[in-house]
């Protein structure tokens, strides 16, 4: 199992310098959708099971859906 941690934690910390080193948004969004799926799952390793709901259904879901849609609406506006 720690082996899996190593890994999670790895490609934790890829994913948040990538969030911030890619041009496109809509890449940006998904990996930051990517980011809150893979600390929702370091949560549940670390027994704060409370903690990776929440951070799946708040970081991964609402968050990206509103992001998604800000995105849409801005790209609208600029046509």
């Amino acid at each position: 199992m720690k082996i899996f941690s190593i890994i999670m934690l790895t490609l934790l910390i890829i994913s948040s310098i990538m969030v911030s080193s890619l041009k496109s948004l809509l890449s940006s969004i998904i990996l930051f959708m990517v980011y809150s799926l893979i600390m929702a799952i370091l949560w549940q390793q670390l027994n704060a099971p409370d903690l990776a709901i929440t951070e799946a259904a708040v970081g991964a879901g609402i968050t990206t859906i509103l992001f998604i849609v800000t995105l849409k609406r801005i790209k609208g506006e600029r046509k």
